[in-house]
Order: structure tokens, then sequence, then C-alpha cells
């Protein structure tokens, strides 16, 4: 009996270990659900009202506000995807046909001219067969912002509405597509929860990933903050080099990429990253939800935009100030995270810009 008794247990004990997740596996398909789908879903309906909205404004439907409202709901929604640029829209260049950044030379305007020129009635054809510089928001940004422009202007508004409509098609399509692999049978989010599949042979792997994705997002936003206060050219300020400049979003744009930068790290309900260190590196998860803290509400403080706060002396130190916190942000998730999860960094997105 005794013996009976002995192989039961045994047995329910090894049913239990068989049905737990470890630690990786469960805070990759928690990110999964919880951060990451919702993340990709909310992009993709921007997406779909940056088309409605471009057919809307052009038959005279709405208005120029509006056309821009629906402008900046899209760019939020793609400037939260930076922290979360794991699969199909970090391959095949999709990116860059959503975003054109940096445009050091006004890439953006001479190719919108240009290709408006030759194809003043230009199809969805011949926006899919242009250079990324005109497909993507970067491009729609230029129409329905730029100073030089007015689309209140009858004339101006049949010129550039051809464009509009088809560059919210592309990206209505192309986040419709993205979406899809993401959910498709063995897509990138059954790959982030069952392991081993092609993309990752352990759950390791997809942590180690969305790590690294992080840390990239973050530098990437020290740049879009460097490069206009003049930290890449010897102190000069260079406010035509900041992400959105004419729709004077660059500073929303930092805040919608760190929230969900930290909301990978805390997870929708603690069971992000930070989840994944122990009892004894409790001060540094400390430090960087800290880190977080000071982040963004040194960004939230700023109260006008960004190429404003370049061109007095207060709002160019509170800049620096922010950079600072970011950089501190960024340092402690890049080398000390990173080593206590047992991560390699290495080469990032950003390296080189």
């Amino acid at each position: 009996m005794l013996h009976k008794t002995l192989i039961a247990s045994l047995l329910g004990l090894a049913l239990v270990g068989c049905g737990q997740q470890d630690p990786q596996a469960k805070v990759s398909a928690a990110l999964t659900d919880g951060v990451l789908l919702p993340a990709y879903s909310s992009w993709q309906e921007a997406d779909r009202q940056l088309a409605v909205n471009a057919e809307a404004f052009c038959a005279g439907n709405a208005d120029l506000n509006a056309a821009r409202q629906a402008f900046l709901g899209a760019q939020s929604a793609w400037a939260g995807l930076q922290p979360l640029l794991v699969g199909p829209l970090a391959e095949g260049n999709r990116a860059w046909q959503i975003q054109f950044w940096p445009d050091k030379k006004n890439l953006v305007q001479r190719q919108v001219e240009a290709l408006l020129k030759n194809k003043p009635q230009l199809s969805a054809d011949d926006l899919s067969n242009a250079s990324v510089v005109v497909q993507g928001l970067t491009a729609y940004e230029y129409i329905l912002f730029d100073p030089n422009l007015d689309l209140a202007q009858p004339e101006q508004k049949a010129r550039y509405c051809p464009l509009l409509q088809a560059i919210g098609k592309h990206q209505q399509a192309l986040a419709a597509e993205i979406v899809g692999e993401w959910q498709a049978k063995s897509g990138m989010a059954e790959q982030l929860k069952q392991f081993p599949n092609e993309r990752y042979a352990d759950a390791n792997e997809a942590i180690a990933e969305l790590l690294r994705v992080q840390v990239s997002a973050l530098d990437g936003l020290k740049k879009k903050l460097g490069a206009p206060m003049g930290r890449q050219s010897k102190g000069i300020a260079q406010p035509y080099q900041a992400e959105a400049w004419r729709s004077a979003a660059s500073l929303a744009n930092q805040g919608a990429a760190l929230a969900n930068a930290e909301l990978l790290w805390h997870g929708s309900n603690r069971d992000g990253i930070q989840s994944l260190l122990g009892e004894d590196q409790a001060d540094l998860a400390k430090r960087i939800d800290d880190a977080y803290q000071d982040t963004r509400q040194r960004l939230a403080a700023l109260d006008s935009p960004l190429v404003e706060l370049l061109a007095d002396e207060a709002g160019r130190t509170a800049l620096n100030e922010l950079y600072d916190s970011l950089n501190r942000l960024h340092r402690l998730q890049e080398s000390e995270l990173a080593k206590a999860l047992g991560v390699q960094i290495g080469f990032n997105a950003h390296d080189g810009d």
C-alpha cells in the first residue's frame, strides 16, 4: 500500500512539473498577450482611421484639423511600437515604409514634390513603386503640416490629396499585413509563446530579443532627442532634425515610446521583464523603476514643443536634464539589467546613426 502511495505521489509531482512554465516562457507569453498584441492592434486601428480620414478629408467630408488629428493618432501609435519592434515589422525594410528619419537632407519634401510633378494623378501602384521616403507618415506629415503648404486652398488640396489618400491606404494595408503575420497559425504571437520554433530555440532567446529591442529603442529615443539638441553637431542646435518638427509632436512621440517601454518592463499585470529579477536584485529593479519615473516626470513637465524649447536657455537646460535622465535609464538596462538576465546586447539598429 505504501509502495502504491509513493508511486502516486511521485506521479502527481511529475504531472505538476510538466504543467509548469519556466519563468521566461511565462513572461514572454504574458507580454505577447498583454502588451505586444494590444499595441499592434491599436496601431492597425489608428492606420485604418488614417486611411478613412484621408478619404473623408479629400471628399470634403472632414476638415483639415480632423485630418491632422488622425495623423497624430497614427504617429503616436507608431511611436509606441518602437520598444516592441520584434518580428515582421523589424524585417524587410518595412519600418522605413512608415517613417523616414533622420531626414538630414530634406529628402521628404524634395521627393514628394518630384513624385507629384511626374505623377499628378498618382495611383496606389505608383506609390508602391516609389521610394520609401514618400510612402509613410513623414511624407503625410509634410503634406498636412509644412508651413509652406496650405491644404485649405482648393488647388493645393487637389494637388496633394491623391498622395495623401495613397499613403493612407498603404499604411492601412501594411498594418493589416503585419498584424496578420502576428496572429497567423505559427505566426509571431505563437512563436513568442510556444517553444522551440523556427525563430526561437527557447524562451530565453525570446526574452533576450525583447530586451535588446527595448534597449535599442531607448537608445533611439536619445538620438531623436540629442540630434536636434546638437549633441551630434558640436552643440549647435538642429531643430529641423527633430523627429516630428512639422507637427510639433516630437516630445509626444517620446512619451508614447517611453510608456510602452515601461509597460514591457512592468507587464500589464506585474508580469513583465522586471518579474524575472530575483529578490537579491531588488535594488536594480528599484533603480530602473525610479529611472522610468524620473524620465517620465521630466518629459511631462515640458509644456512647449521641442523646437521652441531649443530657442531659450531654460528650455535647453530642461532638455539636457531629460536627455541625462533618459541616458541613465538606457544605461541601466543596457549594462546592469542585461547582465542580470544573462543577455548579450551587441549591435542595435541605431548604431552608426
